[in-house]
């Protein structure tokens, strides 16, 4: 590895090819974080002098570079293979040998032009290896999906969130037909492990890289899950994040949103206390909501037998009281706008908040389950 001058840190050179695509661009983006680390940048516009002049320098490749989607079957064999071979025919007239990873694919295995052309590509990095003693390393990647990745190229879950997110149909020949997804997090994460620390003992020789998380999911399902996150403005309704795979995949889709997008408003209920808004659902999580409320209006005085809330004034000056439903003494919490102190709402309590102050006051509320007009659980009963 190449020591910088006046500097206790060993710099790793490392040159990712196909920079500006959608695994390259990711990559590169977490890599420039990293201080030790010098990343170069090879992509179309560049030339194959370009191309040389990096290898030379070179410690770690990340070979991201390759064609999807050709305009004829041979720029497969030139895009994929060709340009593997180019790299390791240059490397081998300079007399270098740095670690290589590869950005294969599932298709390897396949027999079509595109399949072909990877594992041609996969093959002459093993030559390369067994040559040279190089460490290479090919990682098979499956399905991919994440923010920056082309929209009606040659990922279904790129289309169906641009399509959805900008009001377009979407068209699913096999419903049924299930696929395999990779977060581009994930990839990005295995890649940044091939980085090879300098205390780490230097490997050899061709290998596989370790296989990532895939989730399972039909094309159906798919489009159904990405559907719901565009009408949850609307419902309010949130899936439950603690799947990897929603979540990931919610966080894909609003990258697709255009900025004018971000913000959408919410229904206002208003009457002579104030105003009140609902802001998330989540059959697991329960309910958001906002209100603001007039000076001196009290709001609530009801009880829970199971639904339980959190109240956190965020603007003004509130009181609120309790009273167990079948006793006498009155619970009293004085809350500020300037403290951010949340109150619990114990089920078998009839509570209500009154504004004390001059000015408005604006409170978050949170209740454990999703208000059920058919089964509320909301009694009225004053303090």
């Amino acid at each position: 590895m190449a020591l910088i001058q006046n500097s206790k840190s060993i710099i790793t050179k490392v040159l990712v090819t196909g920079s500006k695509g959608f695994v390259g661009r990711n990559l590169c983006a977490v890599l420039g974080t990293i201080e030790s680390v010098e990343v170069m940048e090879f992509d179309c516009e560049n030339t194959s002098a370009e191309l040389e002049g990096m290898l030379a320098e070179a410690d770690l490749i990340f070979h991201l570079a390759g064609v999807n989607r050709p305009k004829n079957n041979e720029e497969f064999k030139s895009g994929n293979a060709g340009l593997t071979e180019e790299i390791c025919m240059i490397l081998q007239r300079l007399g270098r040998s740095p670690k290589i990873i590869l950005a294969s694919s599932i298709q390897a295995e396949l027999n079509n032009p595109y399949g072909s052309s990877k594992l041609q590509a996969e093959l002459a990095l093993q030559a390369f290896a067994e040559t040279t003693g190089a460490r290479t390393v090919v990682y098979r990647f499956k399905n991919l999906f994440g923010k920056w990745c082309r929209p009606n190229y040659n990922s279904v879950t790129a289309t169906f969130c641009h399509n959805i997110a900008h009001g377009l149909p979407v068209t699913i020949s096999d419903p049924g037909r299930s696929i395999e997804l990779t977060y581009i997090d994930d990839v990005v994460s295995a890649l940044i492990g091939e980085i090879p620390s300098a205390e780490g003992v230097q490997e050899s020789g061709f290998a596989f890289g370790a296989e990532l998380t895939a989730y399972p999911i039909t094309l159906k399902e798919l489009a159904a899950l990405i559907t719901s996150f565009r009408d949850s403005r609307q419902t309010l309704l949130l899936p439950g994040f603690d799947s990897p795979l929603v979540k990931a995949l919610y966080a894909t889709y609003l990258s697709y949103l255009e900025g004018a997008d971000f913000a959408y408003p919410l229904q206002i209920r208003t009457d002579e206390r104030g105003s009140l808004a609902e802001m998330m659902k989540s059959r697991t999580f329960g309910q958001i909501f906002v209100s603001r409320t007039k000076p001196g209006i009290t709001r609530g005085n009801h009880y829970h037998h199971t639904k339980t809330e959190k109240f956190m004034v965020v603007e003004g000056d509130a009181v609120i009281r309790f009273r167990q439903i079948d006793g006498a003494e009155v619970i009293e919490h004085r809350v500020s706008g300037r403290d951010f102190r949340v109150v619990d709402i114990p089920p078998g309590y009839t509570h209500h908040i009154t504004n004390i102050g001059n000015g408005e006051l604006v409170t978050l509320f949170w209740a454990s389950e999703i208000f059920n007009p058919d089964k509320p659980d909301t009694i009225f009963l004053k303090v």
